[in-house]
């Protein structure tokens, strides 16, 4: 039996893990370590008020998100829990590709500090949003509510429910046609989420994906030296051009959560440690059992359940 670790995406806006800073040496050294390579205080990286310029609160959300997710698994490892696979969403694939040894946690943090440097949307530019879209669970993949609509993508699949009575999904798009589409469909099928402007895993990312994309080039990726499981299709990534190519499709292309937890347990994967607070606590269906962990006293509930189901404990050598 073999631990999985899972990493989601999103963005940062609220304080999280501050118990964690506080009750572990090695995650305040690590914090330290973020501030050095960013150009941030611990402060702004921990829990002060994001900046409202949007590409630079987009990028300090993600170092922000990035940081308690490796602070996380720092003391998991300080604990003797180590992943034999690992995968994550849109900024969690990046994140679990340096805990893979894909590349280094250094350039990733100056990779998402950089992107605060993206130029702003003209100021008559159409308003950008998410939504989320709660579709009914069917075999062969989801059914997007928003399906032939101009100005609305399909930009992620969470997969279905616990209950398996629907299937969540998220649409990027104009904020003008999001909320056009959810007036028209049953009330609660698509519900467009308050303060998130950027159209993420859309083609209207296309300018952020040009502007990173020569930083991506130069960065050094290398082969993972565990599972990587990809978000972006069912597929393990194994050398250091596919997850490069995860980096700079990361952005513009829809996110799949099914795809990461059924390549997990297609590596064996018995129990999944979930990264931090941005996947939802037993709201998803996940293929095996699996612990969130934001707080100290869930460090001691995952070993408690990894050492119930006997999975074994050594795990995979990762980079720090």
């Amino acid at each position: 039996m073999t631990l999985g670790y899972l990493f989601g995406g999103g963005v940062g806006t609220e304080p999280h893990g501050m118990e964690l800073y506080h009750e572990y040496p090695v995650v305040r050294s690590w914090y330290e370590q973020v501030a050095q390579w960013t150009d941030l205080t611990v402060g702004q990286i921990l829990e002060d008020d994001l900046p409202v310029a949007q590409e630079e609160r987009q990028s300090v959300g993600t170092v922000r998100e990035a940081a308690l997710a490796i602070g996380v698994h720092d003391a998991l490892a300080q604990s003797g829990l180590r992943p034999t696979a690992i995968g994550g969403l849109s900024l969690g694939a990046m994140t679990a590709s340096a805990l893979a040894g894909a590349l280094s946690r250094q350039e990733l943090f100056e990779m998402l500090a950089g992107a605060r440097d993206t130029p702003e949307l003209p100021a008559d530019a159409p308003a950008q949003g998410i939504a989320l879209a709660f579709a009914q669970s069917a075999d062969g993949g989801p059914a997007h509510p928003g399906a032939g609509r101009s100005g609305v993508y399909l930009a992620g699949d969470f997969g279905p429910t616990a209950d398996g009575k629907q299937r969540i999904l998220m649409l990027a798009g104009h904020a003008e046609a999001l909320n056009t589409l959810a007036a028209e469909a049953p009330p609660g099928t698509v519900v467009p989420l308050p303060g998130r402007t950027i159209a993420v895993h859309s083609p209207l990312r296309r300018h952020f994906r040009d502007f990173m994309a020569p930083r991506i080039d130069a960065m050094a990726f290398s082969a993972p030296e565990l599972p990587l499981l990809s978000c972006l299709e069912p597929k393990t990534l194994t050398s250091a051009d596919e997850v490069r190519d995860l980096f700079q499709r990361n952005s513009t292309d829809p996110i799949s959560l099914v795809d990461v937890y059924t390549g997990m347990r297609s590596e064996g994967v018995e129990l999944g440690l979930v990264m931090g607070p941005s996947i939802p606590e037993g709201i998803l269906d996940f293929p095996f059992p699996v612990v969130h962990i934001e707080k100290p006293e869930h460090i001691q509930q995952a070993i408690s359940t990894a050492y119930d189901l006997g999975i074994d404990l050594t795990g995979g050598q990762v980079r720090t």
